[in-house]
């Protein structure tokens, strides 16, 4: 049976001489795997180049519940991005996030309030011009709402301490190395606080953000046990500072 859906690309990887496995995170189904035949010929109906990282798709694929690999009749790239191909910084964001995201979400089921937070976000992020040294840091906080592991900010004004295990504020500081201490506590909290459109007008120093950086990565690996090493991320260091 054919369905219409929208979708993120997550991953593409090569399965045969003219032919690739691409795994895209679907608005109607999930994260899906899907084969598609003779991508790398000169006259493909697919072109592999709208397959790249966190393209935003628009679907016509069939769908069996027990199938692992699913077939697409149809696919353009929609909306087509106007700056994340041609900006090393936002495609150096891409990379990070979208390894990041295969990383992180792994549910074969719908999920439409955490599939448009992702559409909408990639749309911004291809949009915006300022405030892009905080694009990912706002993101990834923002997406651990969606993954079960939110800080909680109850005592968010009065606690000096972030217990990165505990994912809490904190007065007492805890008896591990995995913490957020001032002033990093309160740029914890003001990304916490942050909108897309706020983003331009916090201001936060390339060494902060870099601890930030770390930080936010570290609370991932400690509440996602499949996360392990994000290969991209020295890259992005280097390139946005």
């Amino acid at each position: 049976m054919l369905h219409k859906t929208r979708g993120i690309v997550f991953k593409t990887t090569d399965y045969s001489d003219t032919s690739v496995i691409v795994q895209v995170f679907t608005e109607k189904f999930g994260l899906q795997s899907y084969l598609i035949n003779g991508v790398k010929k000169p006259k493909a109906k697919i072109k592999k180049n709208i397959l790249q990282p966190l393209h935003l798709l628009d679907m016509v694929v069939y769908y069996k519940a027990s199938g692992t690999i699913q077939r697409i009749a149809e696919l353009r790239h929609q909306p087509v991005f106007q700056s994340i191909p041609y900006d090393m910084v936002k495609s150096s964001l891409v990379l990070f996030l979208n390894e990041m995201l295969y990383k992180s979400i792994r549910q074969q089921v719908a999920d439409a309030i955490l599939f448009e937070f992702l559409f909408r976000s990639i749309e911004i992020l291809d949009q915006q011009e300022k405030g892009l040294d905080l694009f990912h840091l706002y993101f990834l906080l923002r997406l651990t709402r969606f993954l079960g592991f939110y800080p909680d900010t109850t005592r968010a004004q009065s606690a000096d301490c972030f217990d990165l295990k505990a994912g809490c504020y904190t007065s007492d500081l805890p008896p591990h190395r995995w913490v957020l201490q001032q002033p990093h506590t309160s740029l914890w909290t003001s990304l916490l606080n942050a909108s897309f459109d706020s983003l331009e007008h916090l201001r936060i120093a390339a060494a902060d953000r870099r601890i930030l950086l770390d930080k936010i990565v570290n609370y991932y690996q400690l509440h996602l046990e499949c996360l392990g090493q994000i290969k991209s991320y020295d890259v992005l260091k280097e390139l946005v500072k």
